[in-house]
């Protein structure tokens, strides 16, 4: 590994956006979550979700600004599918999951708000939208138009991030008016999540040749073929996905079978 290689692998870019953003949610929700429990005795805050939360958040920026930003945006597409792993299934779940009920409550008094998120956090619905806004961002020309307008992935990014955290709350939810599915029901659930995969799993894994122009152009940091590359990344999405999806689904059904016979 030569010099300019090893910087590659060392380079961090901090994004003043991705700073400045991620750097007022984790300082709001920790405020929130002290001066809140302060005023109201009745409301108990667990450290754990702090703990939670603040991981979800640092694992944002190790996706947007750590060397996994620039060799996924410049050379490697499996680093690519690394990043959005984290964007996706990694750092949502833990956003959604210390997030309590008492925290956005007022927000929930917004009849707005409130009717919209009843509205795509169905099931049905938000495991679409995932699905379909993260095979779209995969199609050829979407995805080069991404990755060479700043703006653009911006927007990407952003997109991936809400439409997980949606597709996240039917497991994960705290929200009073927003109850996570019973156990027997995330199953199918998650399944069908995992399946959603194969949309872009499939074409980018078994293709016989690069489909993505911005990567075939890249300079080479390993000694690995564009096509390969491309492989490598799509195992990775199905790999990285799938082993989430199974164990989530495993701790579903112990749940569930664990309730069935509590009622027995």
């Amino acid at each position: 590994m030569n010099s300019s290689t090893f910087s590659v692998f060392t380079n961090w870019h901090p994004h003043p956006e991705v700073l400045i953003s991620l750097t007022i949610i984790e300082l709001l929700y920790l405020f929130l979550v002290s001066y809140i429990p302060q005023k109201n005795p009745n409301i108990k805050h667990r450290p754990y979700d702090t703990a939670l939360f603040t991981t979800g958040i640092l694992i944002l920026l190790i996706a947007l600004i750590s060397p996994i930003h620039e060799i996924s945006d410049g050379f490697l597409f499996s680093a690519h599918m690394v990043q959005h792993l984290l964007l996706t299934l990694i750092a949502p779940p833990l956003l959604v999951m210390s997030t309590p009920n008492w925290l956005i409550a007022p927000l929930m008094q917004i009849k707005l708000i409130k009717n919209c998120l009843r509205i795509i956090t169905k099931p049905i619905i938000a495991l679409s939208i995932f699905t379909l806004m993260f095979s779209i961002w995969h199609l050829p020309n979407l995805y080069h138009t991404s990755v060479t307008n700043h703006y653009i992935h911006i927007s990407e990014h952003l997109m991936f991030i809400s439409t997980a955290i949606i597709m996240w709350i039917p497991i994960f939810s705290r929200i009073i008016e927003i109850p996570r599915l019973s156990y027997l029901l995330q199953l199918p659930y998650i399944f069908i999540l995992s399946i959603g995969q194969i949309l872009v799993f499939a074409p980018i894994t078994f293709s016989t040749e690069p489909i993505y122009q911005w990567y075939i152009n890249a300079p080479r940091i390993w000694n690995i073929t564009p096509l390969t590359d491309q492989q490598l990344g799509g195992i990775i999405m199905k790999v990285g996905s799938g082993t989430i999806f199974l164990t989530l689904m495993i701790i579903a059904f112990f749940n569930w079978y664990n309730e069935e016979n509590q009622i027995k």
